[in-house]
């Protein structure tokens, strides 16, 4: 259970042995993108052209591709947890990760590590079964963990709606300003499903997927928690910063 009065911060502190899950899945994105033809620092994998080639493949393996999973075949149904940790460039990794580290830690604490790591896996399957399914004819590769944390962003919004976060907004020149979570992630859920109206199926970000994974994890959340305690103390507090 959280109390209102200090669990919060002690999830930082260690509370329960610490959000083990939420820090071995950094781990496990972090440590395969390095040794991955994606990140460079693999000799391996050759340069130039080869390496292109060589990353061309490794997305292709691990990752989803619409057509082929919606086909049914058997190992493109795997896909959509493979993709989940393999990113496409470091900045697509660090933000990923950012996000996780911020907003992973306290729904861990919140679930249950086991109940997390099913959740997290989950969502994130279903975040890109629903891009594909509604891309069935795309044979672009989609990688990412975003679907997946997009669900634990949705999951926190109902479980801790007033915590605060700090966020840097671009129009704001990148001011760091704390806002309750639950402005910061309605915004971004917004700024999400406009994107998802303008975007089509070709190569960017996969903005669907994370319509989808943070509708999963609020749903969830509500389904499953709506009976218990929430937090809604202001004075309790993240720490970290996130980056709508």
């Amino acid at each position: 259970m959280i109390d209102r009065r200090g669990a919060l911060l002690g999830v930082w502190r260690g509370a329960r042995g610490g959000p083990t899950v939420t820090y071995g899945l950094i781990a496990a994105c972090c440590l395969l993108f390095v040794i991955s033809p994606v990140s460079g620092f693999n000799p391996g994998f050759g340069t130039g052209d080869e390496l292109l080639a060589a990353q061309g493949t490794y997305f292709r393996r691990w990752g989803v591709v619409p057509t082929e999973l919606m086909s049914g075949e058997p190992r493109a149904l795997l896909t959509p947890l493979t993709a989940l940790f393999v990113h496409g460039s470091w900045l697509h990794l660090l933000g990923n990760m950012l996000f996780l580290y911020v907003f992973g830690a306290m729904t861990e604490e919140r679930m249950g590590r086991f109940a997390f790591a099913l959740f997290y896996l989950g969502t994130g399957y279903l975040a890109l079964l629903g891009y594909a399914a509604a891309h069935a004819h795309s044979e672009q590769t989609l990688v990412g963990a975003s679907g997946a944390i997009s669900g634990v962003l949705g999951a926190f919004l109902f479980l801790f709606p007033r915590a605060r976060v700090t966020s840097l907004f671009p129009f704001l020149f990148f001011l760091p300003l704390r806002f309750p979570a639950w402005i910061v992630l309605i915004f971004w859920f917004v700024l999400q499903w406009l994107a998802a109206r303008a975007a089509g199926a070709g190569p960017g970000v996969a903005y669907l997927a994370h319509v989808v994974g943070f509708s999963v994890g609020f749903l969830y959340a509500w389904g499953r928690y709506r009976g218990g305690d929430r937090v809604k103390a202001q004075a309790a507090a993240t720490e970290g910063e996130s980056q709508p």
